[in-house]
């Protein structure tokens, strides 16, 4: 842990760090609180997942528009209005869920805090490359924002669950619209993002790099990441259809989601500590691969009727996370090293695109798989997700090239590719 310390202690990377985990924690807990609040108020969950549906969209759709004009405006210009915009946006969804506003109202106002959400995670990455000098700190530092978003997913969840019944029924939602605006505000005041300048190919004053994705090897990443997505969507709602129909229990989906969160802090930080032989792509398959095995020996737990136990199904998803985090980094690196140097951060908004697109189908997969075989057959559908984007990852070595490759240097063939 000493090389993540000794990050952490310089002031001008704990700032934007910290300012950056509070402006993303509303990406865990915007979608839960909307769910919570629209079904509370409106009492139809139909109506809950319409609202929740459209934040995704507008997500999807706007993550690329400002990642393009991040890298030609800077930091500071984009996020922060953006902070702003998104923030209020939300907490009029909060105030006027209660009231007797038409339900395609609050469908239109979700899918406008979606389009507005501004991209923190490719900012953090691009100031990375700004406040720290080597490759390892960089590398450690990726793997640190890696761990840093799954506490997200496990902590925002949490801390939505200790303000409800604390107040209106809007406060949940209330308070992660400020969460957004004081954590956007406050990155994009920090120095990282105020100095960080988009990277020139050949030193400034040329024509701007291609699209990500126009690059052969953006867009297989990106299939890559669109696959592992839909493993995502299906095994996060087959780990709450676990707790409810096998453990009996639905206070158990917090240990579970822990474990499978905790497993992948734990492999992030492991990859991120080390220095690793050969290049990344190569190491990617395998890292998949275990994740699928994970994925696919709970299924058959849990179909054998073995599953019922909370600390075995704890043990298996804390060792199937270990996969996740380092899948995750090996393919931020990927985009950064095949984007456009002037546009790196639409390139890693595209990334987190495939994220958000294939977590929504995996999720409306995952709800006809549970229903049909309960969540034994969504496990064993998320693995065969996750061993396609294998596949996927595997056929990437023709068009991924080496970290020392020139741009324009045909990629080195695997074996056997």
């Amino acid at each position: 842990m000493g090389r993540y310390g000794r990050i952490l202690r310089r002031r001008a990377v704990a700032w934007p760090f910290a300012a950056a985990v509070i402006a993303r924690l509303p990406i865990s807990m915007g979608p839960l609180g909307m769910v919570v609040l629209v079904q509370q108020v409106r009492g139809r969950y139909a109506t809950a997942g319409l609202v929740t549906a459209a934040f995704a969209f507008g997500a999807a759709v706007g993550a690329p528009v400002w990642g393009q004009l991040l890298d030609r405006r800077g930091q500071s210009r984009i996020i922060g209005p953006l902070a702003v915009a998104s923030s209020l946006l939300l907490a009029v969804l909060a105030l006027i869920a209660p009231s007797s506003a038409p339900d395609g109202a609050l469908v239109a106002v979700a899918a406008a805090v979606g389009v507005c959400f501004p991209p923190i995670s490719p900012a953090m990455r691009g100031a990375w490359r700004v406040v720290l000098e080597t490759d390892d700190e960089r590398r450690a530092a990726y793997a640190l924002d890696a761990v840093a978003v799954e506490t997200i997913f496990v902590g925002g969840p949490l801390l939505l669950s200790a303000l409800l019944g604390r107040g209106p029924a809007s406060l949940p939602l209330l308070v992660t619209a400020a969460l957004l605006l004081v954590g956007g505000l406050g990155y994009a005041t920090t120095g990282a993002a105020r100095t960080w300048r988009p990277e020139q190919p050949d030193g400034g004053g040329t024509p701007r790099g291609i699209s990500p994705v126009r690059d052969p090897g953006v867009v297989q990443v990106l299939l890559v990441a669109l696959t592992i997505a839909v493993g995502f969507g299906l095994s996060d709602l087959s780990v709450a259809a676990t707790a409810r129909q096998v453990l009996g229990n639905t206070k158990d989906v917090g240990w579970l989601f822990a474990a499978l969160a905790g497993g992948s802090a734990a492999g992030g930080l492991w990859y991120g500590s080390r220095t690793w032989p050969g290049p990344e792509h190569r190491r990617l398959p395998a890292v998949l691969g275990g994740f699928a095995t994970g994925l696919l020996v709970t299924g058959t737990l849990l179909w054998s009727g073995h599953g019922s136990s909370l600390p075995v199904l704890l043990s298996v998803l804390f060792v199937t996370g270990l996969c996740i985090a380092p899948a995750l980094i090996v393919l931020a690196n990927l985009i950064d090293r095949h984007g456009a140097a002037d546009r790196l951060g639409e390139a890693q908004s595209w990334l987190n695109t495939a994220f958000t697109a294939g977590g929504a189908l995996g999720t409306a997969v995952a709800g006809l798989a549970v229903d049909a075989g309960g969540p034994a057959a969504g496990f064993t559908v998320a693995a065969a997700a996750v061993a396609a984007a294998v596949v996927v990852a595997a056929l990437g070595g023709r068009h991924w090239r080496l970290p020392d490759a020139p741009p324009d240097a045909p990629p080195p063939a695997l074996p056997g590719s």
